[in-house]
């Protein structure tokens, strides 16, 4: 069962509480993985990320000669997943997830692939040759909506 949480409705406190639990698992973990499509296929990649404070939006890098480019070039629509399962291996009950679900662009102006890369520098300061690449491609997810699971099954619907 999905449960729409609405900040105009009476459960504005579980709206907020909510929010708080997608931003502090977002900040507690590094990697996700990605979901693209194409042929008829689903794939997922590991990938390295950084998000804006309003959680709207969401970024990633991929070399250019990669299946992943390739997709997301084809098809934009993703879903990201990420999940606190390696912090409790041990009790399934406390894992957390998050599915994100938004429109991937690769960014091409200066101002954009300035502010992608310096937020993923700031979370990933390995990546720095990395981020400067030619030949590495800067993405940003525009965030339609967030599914955040506690428990396996309780599900709670959140958009920016």
């Amino acid at each position: 069962m999905i449960q729409k949480e609405r900040p105009d409705s009476d459960v504005t406190a579980t709206f907020l509480d909510i929010e708080s639990k997608i931003r502090n698992l977002l900040q507690g973990q590094r990697f996700s993985v990605l979901c693209t499509q194409g042929d008829g296929l689903a794939y997922g990649s590991l990938v390295a990320y950084a998000y804006t404070d309003d959680l709207k939006n969401f970024f990633f890098t991929t070399p250019t000669a990669t299946r992943k480019y390739m997709l997301l070039s084809q098809s934009p629509n993703v879903s990201v997943v990420v999940d606190t399962r390696s912090d409790y291996s041990h009790d399934m009950d406390k894992i957390e997830a998050v599915t994100i679900i938004g429109t991937a662009k690769e960014l091409k102006s200066e101002k954009e692939l300035s502010l992608g890369q310096k937020m993923l520098w700031e979370r990933h300061p390995y990546m720095s040759d990395f981020l400067k690449s030619e030949n590495t491609a800067l993405f940003r997810i525009e965030i339609a909506r967030y599914y955040y699971v506690t428990r396996f099954q309780q599900v709670s619907q959140w958009s920016p």
